[in-house]
Protein backbone atom coordinates (compact mmCIF):
# COMPACT_ATOMS: atom_id res chain seq x y z
CA UNK A 1 0.00 0.00 0.00
CA UNK A 2 1.80 3.40 -1.07
CA UNK A 3 1.80 6.33 1.38
CA UNK A 4 1.96 9.33 -0.26
CA UNK A 5 2.72 11.91 1.60
CA UNK A 6 0.28 15.33 1.68
CA UNK A 7 2.44 17.56 0.32
CA UNK A 8 2.20 15.94 -2.76
CA UNK A 9 -1.53 16.69 -2.97
CA UNK A 10 -1.31 20.44 -1.49
CA UNK A 11 1.34 20.75 -4.35
CA UNK A 12 -1.07 20.11 -6.39
CA UNK A 13 -3.69 22.01 -5.32
CA UNK A 14 -1.34 25.33 -5.08
CA UNK A 15 0.00 24.74 -8.49
CA UNK A 16 -3.90 24.62 -10.12
CA UNK A 17 -4.79 27.62 -7.31
CA UNK A 18 -1.86 29.44 -9.19
CA UNK A 19 -2.77 28.79 -12.49
CA UNK A 20 -6.46 30.03 -11.81
CA UNK A 21 -5.36 33.45 -9.79
CA UNK A 22 -3.59 33.88 -13.26
CA UNK A 23 -6.26 33.20 -15.61
CA UNK A 24 -8.85 35.62 -13.77
CA UNK A 25 -7.25 39.27 -14.87
CA UNK A 26 -6.61 37.64 -18.72
CA UNK A 27 -10.27 36.53 -18.50
CA UNK A 28 -11.32 40.19 -16.98
CA UNK A 29 -9.16 42.13 -19.67
CA UNK A 30 -10.16 40.17 -22.65
CA UNK A 31 -14.15 40.99 -21.64
CA UNK A 32 -13.89 44.53 -20.49
CA UNK A 33 -11.37 45.35 -23.06
CA UNK A 34 -12.32 44.02 -26.16
CA UNK A 35 -15.67 42.54 -25.44
CA UNK A 36 -14.33 39.11 -25.20
CA UNK A 37 -16.10 35.79 -23.25
CA UNK A 38 -13.93 33.43 -22.43
CA UNK A 39 -15.97 29.56 -21.59
CA UNK A 40 -14.63 25.66 -20.87
CA UNK A 41 -17.80 23.77 -22.41
CA UNK A 42 -20.05 26.51 -22.44
CA UNK A 43 -19.72 27.53 -19.61
CA UNK A 44 -18.86 31.61 -18.75
CA UNK A 45 -15.63 31.72 -16.93
CA UNK A 46 -16.35 35.98 -16.74
CA UNK A 47 -16.45 37.33 -12.87
CA UNK A 48 -15.39 33.41 -11.66
CA UNK A 49 -13.47 33.32 -8.62
CA UNK A 50 -10.28 31.04 -8.97
CA UNK A 51 -11.92 28.08 -7.11
CA UNK A 52 -14.81 28.42 -9.52
CA UNK A 53 -12.66 28.68 -12.76
CA UNK A 54 -11.04 25.17 -11.22
CA UNK A 55 -14.45 23.40 -10.74
CA UNK A 56 -15.65 24.60 -14.16
CA UNK A 57 -12.50 23.06 -15.74
CA UNK A 58 -12.77 19.68 -13.70
CA UNK A 59 -16.54 19.41 -14.37
CA UNK A 60 -15.13 19.42 -18.05
CA UNK A 61 -13.33 16.42 -17.04
CA UNK A 62 -16.27 14.21 -16.37
CA UNK A 63 -18.00 15.16 -19.63
CA UNK A 64 -15.23 14.99 -21.84
CA UNK A 65 -13.25 11.74 -22.99
CA UNK A 66 -10.02 12.63 -21.80
CA UNK A 67 -8.34 15.15 -19.63
CA UNK A 68 -8.87 18.94 -20.06
CA UNK A 69 -5.54 20.46 -17.76
CA UNK A 70 -5.95 23.51 -16.39
CA UNK A 71 -2.32 24.24 -17.72
CA UNK A 72 -3.63 23.68 -21.65
CA UNK A 73 -6.48 25.85 -21.02
CA UNK A 74 -4.44 28.77 -19.31
CA UNK A 75 -1.45 28.40 -22.57
CA UNK A 76 -4.71 29.27 -25.03
CA UNK A 77 -5.79 32.17 -22.75
CA UNK A 78 -2.49 33.93 -22.79
CA UNK A 79 -2.11 33.41 -26.17
CA UNK A 80 -5.49 34.47 -27.07
CA UNK A 81 -4.94 37.64 -24.57
CA UNK A 82 -1.80 38.40 -26.83
CA UNK A 83 -3.89 38.98 -30.43
CA UNK A 84 -5.89 42.02 -31.41
CA UNK A 85 -9.74 40.65 -31.03
CA UNK A 86 -12.80 41.73 -31.76
CA UNK A 87 -16.53 41.18 -29.59
CA UNK A 88 -16.57 37.06 -29.56
CA UNK A 89 -17.51 33.97 -27.22
CA UNK A 90 -14.08 32.16 -27.24
CA UNK A 91 -14.57 28.24 -25.75
CA UNK A 92 -11.35 27.52 -24.46
CA UNK A 93 -12.08 23.62 -23.82
CA UNK A 94 -12.99 23.10 -27.29
CA UNK A 95 -9.95 25.17 -28.59
CA UNK A 96 -7.63 22.53 -26.61
CA UNK A 97 -9.90 19.82 -28.08
CA UNK A 98 -8.69 20.87 -31.23
CA UNK A 99 -5.30 21.88 -30.65
CA UNK A 100 -4.90 18.12 -28.98
CA UNK A 101 -6.36 16.13 -32.31
CA UNK A 102 -3.69 18.37 -34.76
CA UNK A 103 -1.56 15.68 -36.42
CA UNK A 104 0.90 18.37 -37.72
CA UNK A 105 3.48 20.14 -34.48
CA UNK A 106 2.61 23.75 -34.09
CA UNK A 107 2.92 25.81 -31.70
CA UNK A 108 -0.09 27.05 -28.87
CA UNK A 109 0.48 30.60 -30.76
CA UNK A 110 0.29 29.96 -34.13
CA UNK A 111 -2.89 27.86 -33.26
CA UNK A 112 -4.92 30.36 -31.45
CA UNK A 113 -4.41 32.90 -34.39
CA UNK A 114 -4.68 30.89 -37.08
CA UNK A 115 -7.95 29.64 -35.21
CA UNK A 116 -9.43 33.15 -34.36
CA UNK A 117 -8.03 34.61 -37.13
CA UNK A 118 -12.12 35.75 -38.36
CA UNK A 119 -11.48 37.83 -35.03
CA UNK A 120 -8.32 39.31 -35.34
CA UNK A 121 -9.33 42.28 -36.48
CA UNK A 122 -9.21 44.57 -33.73
CA UNK A 123 -11.85 45.84 -30.65
CA UNK A 124 -15.23 47.15 -32.77
CA UNK A 125 -18.51 48.02 -30.88
CA UNK A 126 -21.04 45.39 -30.98
CA UNK A 127 -23.81 48.28 -31.70
CA UNK A 128 -22.85 52.13 -31.93
CA UNK A 129 -25.01 52.92 -28.58
CA UNK A 130 -26.14 50.58 -25.72
CA UNK A 131 -29.61 48.80 -26.25
CA UNK A 132 -32.28 50.49 -23.77
CA UNK A 133 -34.06 47.71 -21.63
CA UNK A 134 -37.04 48.48 -19.53
CA UNK A 135 -38.51 45.42 -17.04
CA UNK A 136 -41.92 45.81 -17.13
CA UNK A 137 -42.30 43.84 -13.36
CA UNK A 138 -40.34 43.12 -10.84
CA UNK A 139 -40.73 39.94 -9.47
CA UNK A 140 -39.12 36.47 -9.21
CA UNK A 141 -37.88 36.53 -13.39
CA UNK A 142 -37.15 40.27 -13.45
CA UNK A 143 -35.47 40.43 -10.56
CA UNK A 144 -33.17 37.06 -12.17
CA UNK A 145 -33.14 39.29 -15.59
CA UNK A 146 -31.71 42.71 -13.27
CA UNK A 147 -28.88 40.26 -12.11
CA UNK A 148 -28.03 38.92 -15.11
CA UNK A 149 -27.74 41.97 -17.38
CA UNK A 150 -26.19 43.90 -14.73
CA UNK A 151 -23.03 41.23 -14.77
CA UNK A 152 -23.32 41.70 -18.60
CA UNK A 153 -22.40 45.21 -18.67
CA UNK A 154 -18.68 44.42 -19.66
CA UNK A 155 -17.69 47.23 -21.95
CA UNK A 156 -21.38 48.89 -21.94
CA UNK A 157 -22.17 48.54 -25.66
CA UNK A 158 -24.79 45.64 -25.72
CA UNK A 159 -28.04 45.69 -23.27
CA UNK A 160 -28.24 48.15 -20.85
CA UNK A 161 -31.21 48.24 -18.52
CA UNK A 162 -32.75 51.77 -18.08
CA UNK A 163 -35.83 50.94 -15.90
CA UNK A 164 -38.19 49.11 -14.16
CA UNK A 165 -41.95 49.56 -13.83
CA UNK A 166 -44.08 48.71 -11.06
CA UNK A 167 -46.83 49.69 -9.25
CA UNK A 168 -46.40 52.44 -5.95
CA UNK A 169 -45.91 50.25 -3.39
CA UNK A 170 -47.68 51.43 -0.02
CA UNK A 171 -44.81 51.82 1.66
CA UNK A 172 -42.40 55.03 1.98
CA UNK A 173 -39.45 52.62 1.59
CA UNK A 174 -40.28 51.56 -1.55
CA UNK A 175 -37.20 51.63 -3.36
CA UNK A 176 -35.41 50.31 -0.07
CA UNK A 177 -37.26 47.42 -0.12
CA UNK A 178 -36.74 46.59 -4.12
CA UNK A 179 -33.47 47.41 -3.67
CA UNK A 180 -33.48 44.51 -0.86
CA UNK A 181 -35.34 42.05 -2.80
CA UNK A 182 -33.19 42.90 -5.38
CA UNK A 183 -29.94 42.27 -3.04
CA UNK A 184 -30.75 39.41 -1.25
CA UNK A 185 -32.90 36.49 -2.12
CA UNK A 186 -33.52 33.09 -0.35
CA UNK A 187 -33.31 30.86 -3.51
CA UNK A 188 -30.38 32.04 -5.29
CA UNK A 189 -28.38 34.09 -2.89
CA UNK A 190 -26.83 37.57 -2.69
CA UNK A 191 -26.23 39.75 -5.44
CA UNK A 192 -23.04 39.59 -6.44
CA UNK A 193 -22.33 43.75 -5.94
CA UNK A 194 -22.99 47.03 -4.61
CA UNK A 195 -26.50 48.70 -4.92
CA UNK A 196 -27.62 51.72 -3.34
CA UNK A 197 -30.76 54.04 -3.44
CA UNK A 198 -30.82 57.29 -5.34
CA UNK A 199 -33.94 59.02 -4.11
CA UNK A 200 -33.67 62.07 -6.08
CA UNK A 201 -33.50 60.39 -9.74
CA UNK A 202 -36.14 57.79 -7.77
CA UNK A 203 -33.59 54.84 -9.28
CA UNK A 204 -31.54 51.86 -7.79
CA UNK A 205 -27.93 52.20 -8.69
CA UNK A 206 -26.56 48.33 -9.37
CA UNK A 207 -23.28 48.28 -9.98
CA UNK A 208 -22.89 51.63 -11.41
CA UNK A 209 -25.43 51.05 -13.76
CA UNK A 210 -28.68 53.65 -12.88
CA UNK A 211 -32.06 52.07 -13.49
CA UNK A 212 -34.76 54.08 -12.37
CA UNK A 213 -37.96 52.98 -10.96
CA UNK A 214 -41.05 53.89 -12.35
CA UNK A 215 -44.49 54.13 -10.94
CA UNK A 216 -47.51 52.97 -13.54
CA UNK A 217 -50.95 51.12 -14.13
CA UNK A 218 -50.85 50.43 -17.13
CA UNK A 219 -48.59 49.67 -20.09
CA UNK A 220 -49.46 52.45 -22.21
CA UNK A 221 -49.26 55.31 -19.72
CA UNK A 222 -45.97 56.00 -19.48
CA UNK A 223 -43.67 58.22 -21.68
CA UNK A 224 -40.41 56.48 -21.20
CA UNK A 225 -38.94 59.49 -23.38
CA UNK A 226 -39.10 61.50 -20.10
CA UNK A 227 -36.65 59.53 -18.62
CA UNK A 228 -34.07 59.64 -21.47
CA UNK A 229 -35.14 56.26 -23.17
CA UNK A 230 -35.84 55.59 -26.44
CA UNK A 231 -36.60 52.71 -28.90
CA UNK A 232 -36.63 50.40 -25.49
CA UNK A 233 -37.42 46.42 -25.90
CA UNK A 234 -39.92 46.02 -23.14
CA UNK A 235 -39.68 42.80 -21.25
CA UNK A 236 -43.39 42.36 -19.27
CA UNK A 237 -42.32 40.10 -16.60
CA UNK A 238 -46.38 40.16 -15.22
CA UNK A 239 -47.78 37.77 -17.02
CA UNK A 240 -50.85 39.81 -17.18
CA UNK A 241 -51.58 40.51 -20.54
CA UNK A 242 -51.01 37.88 -23.28
CA UNK A 243 -52.75 38.69 -26.60
CA UNK A 244 -51.26 40.28 -29.40
CA UNK A 245 -53.76 43.70 -28.69
CA UNK A 246 -53.27 43.40 -24.90
CA UNK A 247 -49.09 43.29 -25.13
CA UNK A 248 -49.16 46.07 -28.17
CA UNK A 249 -50.22 48.55 -25.47
CA UNK A 250 -46.29 48.57 -24.48
CA UNK A 251 -45.69 49.68 -27.67
CA UNK A 252 -47.96 52.65 -28.09
CA UNK A 253 -45.44 54.04 -24.78
CA UNK A 254 -43.36 57.10 -26.53
CA UNK A 255 -39.76 55.65 -26.45
CA UNK A 256 -40.49 51.76 -26.48
CA UNK A 257 -40.24 49.85 -29.95
CA UNK A 258 -40.67 45.83 -28.70
CA UNK A 259 -42.20 44.16 -26.65
CA UNK A 260 -41.09 40.16 -24.62
CA UNK A 261 -43.11 38.51 -22.56
CA UNK A 262 -41.66 36.17 -20.11
CA UNK A 263 -44.81 33.33 -20.66
CA UNK A 264 -46.56 31.61 -23.04
CA UNK A 265 -48.39 33.92 -25.38
CA UNK A 266 -51.76 33.49 -26.86
CA UNK A 267 -52.98 33.65 -30.16
CA UNK A 268 -50.49 34.42 -32.73
CA UNK A 269 -47.95 36.00 -30.99
CA UNK A 270 -44.64 34.36 -31.90
CA UNK A 271 -43.59 31.66 -29.18
CA UNK A 272 -39.70 31.91 -29.31
CA UNK A 273 -37.18 29.12 -27.81
CA UNK A 274 -33.66 30.78 -28.35
CA UNK A 275 -31.49 28.19 -29.96
CA UNK A 276 -34.14 26.91 -31.90
CA UNK A 277 -36.83 29.28 -33.97
CA UNK A 278 -35.12 32.55 -32.79
CA UNK A 279 -33.30 33.15 -36.39
CA UNK A 280 -35.21 36.39 -37.70
CA UNK A 281 -36.69 37.40 -34.28
CA UNK A 282 -36.31 40.46 -35.38
CA UNK A 283 -38.69 40.55 -38.07
CA UNK A 284 -40.90 38.56 -35.80
CA UNK A 285 -42.76 41.92 -35.61
CA UNK A 286 -42.86 44.66 -32.64
CA UNK A 287 -44.56 41.39 -30.29
CA UNK A 288 -43.02 38.02 -29.12
CA UNK A 289 -43.12 35.56 -26.74
CA UNK A 290 -40.48 33.77 -24.60
CA UNK A 291 -42.26 30.99 -24.18
CA UNK A 292 -42.50 29.12 -20.50
CA UNK A 293 -39.94 27.84 -18.41
CA UNK A 294 -40.58 24.19 -19.10
CA UNK A 295 -40.99 24.71 -23.01
CA UNK A 296 -37.26 25.92 -23.03
CA UNK A 297 -36.14 23.17 -21.01
CA UNK A 298 -37.57 20.76 -23.50
CA UNK A 299 -37.64 21.91 -26.70
CA UNK A 300 -33.89 22.19 -27.11
CA UNK A 301 -33.81 18.63 -26.62
CA UNK A 302 -36.76 17.56 -28.82
CA UNK A 303 -35.18 19.48 -31.20
CA UNK A 304 -31.68 17.61 -31.42
CA UNK A 305 -33.63 13.72 -30.96
CA UNK A 306 -35.98 14.16 -33.57
CA UNK A 307 -33.23 15.58 -36.02
CA UNK A 308 -31.17 12.37 -35.14
CA UNK A 309 -33.50 9.67 -34.23
CA UNK A 310 -37.18 11.12 -35.14
CA UNK A 311 -39.96 10.88 -32.90
CA UNK A 312 -43.33 9.35 -33.80
CA UNK A 313 -45.18 10.46 -30.68
CA UNK A 314 -44.41 11.06 -26.65
CA UNK A 315 -45.95 12.27 -23.29
CA UNK A 316 -44.07 14.81 -21.38
CA UNK A 317 -44.69 14.94 -17.34
CA UNK A 318 -43.12 18.13 -15.38
CA UNK A 319 -41.96 17.81 -11.82
CA UNK A 320 -42.44 21.69 -11.18
CA UNK A 321 -41.60 23.89 -8.15
CA UNK A 322 -44.22 25.38 -6.91
CA UNK A 323 -44.91 29.36 -7.67
CA UNK A 324 -46.12 32.71 -6.38
CA UNK A 325 -49.76 31.81 -7.99
CA UNK A 326 -49.90 28.61 -5.96
CA UNK A 327 -51.47 29.15 -1.92
CA UNK A 328 -49.31 29.05 0.59
CA UNK A 329 -52.11 27.72 2.76
CA UNK A 330 -55.25 26.34 1.72
CA UNK A 331 -57.81 28.76 -0.10
CA UNK A 332 -59.60 29.34 -2.92
CA UNK A 333 -58.47 29.49 -6.34
CA UNK A 334 -59.85 29.14 -9.96
CA UNK A 335 -57.65 26.55 -11.48
CA UNK A 336 -58.46 22.81 -10.67
CA UNK A 337 -56.09 21.73 -7.15
CA UNK A 338 -54.20 24.58 -6.64
CA UNK A 339 -55.84 25.87 -4.24
CA UNK A 340 -54.25 23.30 -1.62
CA UNK A 341 -51.05 24.09 0.44
CA UNK A 342 -48.16 24.16 -2.01
CA UNK A 343 -45.69 23.53 0.67
CA UNK A 344 -47.44 20.74 1.87
CA UNK A 345 -48.64 19.05 -1.02
CA UNK A 346 -47.58 17.74 -5.18
CA UNK A 347 -50.48 19.14 -7.06
CA UNK A 348 -51.74 17.37 -10.29
CA UNK A 349 -52.21 20.21 -12.88
CA UNK A 350 -52.15 20.74 -16.66
CA UNK A 351 -49.13 22.45 -18.44
CA UNK A 352 -49.56 23.81 -21.80
CA UNK A 353 -45.66 23.03 -22.80
CA UNK A 354 -46.64 20.27 -24.89
CA UNK A 355 -48.83 21.86 -27.28
CA UNK A 356 -45.97 24.85 -27.46
CA UNK A 357 -43.20 22.65 -28.44
CA UNK A 358 -45.06 22.39 -31.89
CA UNK A 359 -44.74 26.25 -32.26
CA UNK A 360 -40.70 26.05 -32.07
CA UNK A 361 -40.48 22.00 -33.98
CA UNK A 362 -43.55 22.01 -36.21
CA UNK A 363 -42.75 18.72 -36.95
CA UNK A 364 -43.85 17.20 -33.58
CA UNK A 365 -47.14 19.25 -33.54
CA UNK A 366 -49.47 17.06 -32.52
CA UNK A 367 -47.08 14.31 -31.69
CA UNK A 368 -46.72 15.17 -27.52
CA UNK A 369 -48.92 15.54 -25.19
CA UNK A 370 -48.07 16.82 -21.20
CA UNK A 371 -49.26 16.93 -17.84
CA UNK A 372 -47.21 18.61 -14.91
CA UNK A 373 -47.40 17.70 -11.43
CA UNK A 374 -46.30 20.88 -8.71
CA UNK A 375 -44.31 19.51 -6.31
CA UNK A 376 -43.34 21.48 -2.88
CA UNK A 377 -39.44 22.85 -3.98
CA UNK A 378 -39.01 26.08 -4.42
CA UNK A 379 -37.27 26.40 -7.34
CA UNK A 380 -35.69 23.96 -9.88
CA UNK A 381 -38.06 21.49 -12.05
CA UNK A 382 -37.64 18.27 -13.68
CA UNK A 383 -39.14 17.17 -17.03
CA UNK A 384 -39.45 13.50 -18.15
CA UNK A 385 -39.85 12.73 -21.47
CA UNK A 386 -41.54 9.43 -22.25
CA UNK A 387 -40.43 9.19 -26.63
CA UNK A 388 -41.12 6.67 -29.35
CA UNK A 389 -38.22 7.39 -31.55
CA UNK A 390 -38.38 6.79 -35.64
CA UNK A 391 -35.52 4.13 -34.92
CA UNK A 392 -34.28 1.51 -32.63
CA UNK A 393 -31.32 2.27 -30.80
CA UNK A 394 -29.64 2.12 -27.28
CA UNK A 395 -28.52 4.09 -24.57
CA UNK A 396 -25.03 4.53 -25.46
CA UNK A 397 -25.80 5.90 -28.59
CA UNK A 398 -28.45 8.32 -26.84
CA UNK A 399 -26.44 9.74 -24.27
CA UNK A 400 -23.33 10.14 -26.36
CA UNK A 401 -25.34 11.81 -28.82
CA UNK A 402 -26.40 14.56 -26.59
CA UNK A 403 -23.32 14.72 -24.97
CA UNK A 404 -21.93 16.15 -27.89
CA UNK A 405 -24.78 18.32 -28.72
CA UNK A 406 -24.04 19.99 -24.85
CA UNK A 407 -20.61 19.99 -25.70
CA UNK A 408 -20.73 21.89 -29.19
CA UNK A 409 -22.89 23.19 -31.78
CA UNK A 410 -25.94 25.31 -31.84
CA UNK A 411 -27.64 23.98 -28.76
CA UNK A 412 -24.41 23.94 -26.61
CA UNK A 413 -25.33 27.22 -24.58
CA UNK A 414 -28.89 25.51 -24.27
CA UNK A 415 -28.44 22.15 -23.37
CA UNK A 416 -26.05 20.72 -20.49
CA UNK A 417 -24.73 17.23 -19.84
CA UNK A 418 -24.51 15.91 -16.36
CA UNK A 419 -23.63 11.89 -15.71
CA UNK A 420 -23.93 11.69 -11.72
CA UNK A 421 -25.64 9.15 -10.01
CA UNK A 422 -25.69 11.34 -6.92
CA UNK A 423 -27.44 14.73 -8.62
CA UNK A 424 -30.31 15.93 -6.56
CA UNK A 425 -32.43 19.32 -7.35
CA UNK A 426 -30.49 22.03 -5.46
CA UNK A 427 -27.36 21.01 -7.18
CA UNK A 428 -28.91 23.04 -10.39
CA UNK A 429 -30.31 26.44 -8.26
CA UNK A 430 -28.13 29.10 -10.58
CA UNK A 431 -28.04 27.02 -13.10
CA UNK A 432 -27.67 28.62 -16.41
CA UNK A 433 -28.62 26.24 -19.20
CA UNK A 434 -32.07 25.86 -20.63
CA UNK A 435 -32.02 22.24 -19.85
CA UNK A 436 -29.73 19.47 -17.98
CA UNK A 437 -29.41 15.87 -19.15
CA UNK A 438 -29.34 13.56 -16.66
CA UNK A 439 -27.42 10.68 -18.37
CA UNK A 440 -27.70 8.26 -15.41
CA UNK A 441 -31.37 8.20 -15.84
CA UNK A 442 -31.94 7.28 -19.34
CA UNK A 443 -33.63 4.59 -20.26
CA UNK A 444 -33.73 2.85 -23.65
CA UNK A 445 -35.60 -0.01 -25.25
CA UNK A 446 -35.47 -0.17 -28.96
CA UNK A 447 -37.83 2.94 -30.07
CA UNK A 448 -38.60 3.59 -26.82
CA UNK A 449 -36.73 6.25 -24.92
CA UNK A 450 -37.16 7.96 -21.71
CA UNK A 451 -35.38 11.00 -20.72
CA UNK A 452 -34.88 13.33 -17.57
CA UNK A 453 -34.37 17.18 -17.63
CA UNK A 454 -33.74 19.38 -14.99
CA UNK A 455 -33.65 22.72 -15.41
CA UNK A 456 -33.40 25.67 -12.85
CA UNK A 457 -37.23 27.15 -14.06
CA UNK A 458 -36.09 30.69 -13.01
CA UNK A 459 -32.59 31.12 -13.31
CA UNK A 460 -32.09 28.86 -16.58
CA UNK A 461 -35.07 30.97 -18.09
CA UNK A 462 -34.10 34.09 -17.64
CA UNK A 463 -30.93 33.48 -19.26
CA UNK A 464 -32.94 32.40 -22.34
CA UNK A 465 -34.81 35.88 -22.08
CA UNK A 466 -31.69 37.68 -22.50
CA UNK A 467 -30.53 35.54 -25.20
CA UNK A 468 -33.70 36.73 -27.05
CA UNK A 469 -32.98 39.94 -25.84
CA UNK A 470 -29.61 40.04 -27.11
CA UNK A 471 -30.72 38.67 -30.43
CA UNK A 472 -33.32 41.57 -30.45
CA UNK A 473 -30.85 44.01 -29.91
CA UNK A 474 -28.50 42.66 -32.50
CA UNK A 475 -25.70 42.02 -30.31
CA UNK A 476 -25.04 38.30 -30.22
CA UNK A 477 -21.70 37.63 -30.74
CA UNK A 478 -19.96 35.04 -32.56
CA UNK A 479 -18.59 31.95 -31.19
CA UNK A 480 -15.40 30.12 -31.65
CA UNK A 481 -14.73 27.38 -32.67
CA UNK A 482 -17.57 26.80 -34.28
CA UNK A 483 -16.65 23.27 -34.84
CA UNK A 484 -14.71 20.46 -33.25
CA UNK A 485 -15.32 17.50 -34.78
CA UNK A 486 -12.62 16.16 -31.98
CA UNK A 487 -14.85 15.16 -29.34
CA UNK A 488 -15.55 11.68 -29.96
Amino acid sequence: MSNPTPDRYLTAWRDRSRLAEEMVPLVGRLYRDRGVIVTVFGHSLVNMSPVAISQIQRRADHVVDFEVPLEGCYDILEAAQRLDLAPARIDIGNLFTRLRAEEEEISIQDFVARELADICTGRGSIRPAPQDVVLYGFGRVGRLIARIMVGKTGGGDSLRLRAIVVRKGGSADDLEKRASLLRRDSVHGRFDGLIDVDHEENALIVNGNLIRVIYSDGPDSIDYTKYGIHDALIVDNTGKWRTREELSLHTKAPGASKVILTAPAKGDVPNVVYGVNHEGIREMGAVISAASCTTNAIVPVLKALNDEFGIQAGHVESCHSFTNDQNLIDNYHKKDRRGRAATLNMVLTETGAAKAVSKAVPELDGKLTGNAIRVPTPNVSLAILNLHLGRETHIEEVNSYLRMVSLEGDLQNQIEYVNSSEVVSSDFVGNRFAGIVDAQATIVNGEHCVLYIWYDNEFGYSRQVVRCLEELAGVVMPNFPQRVGALK
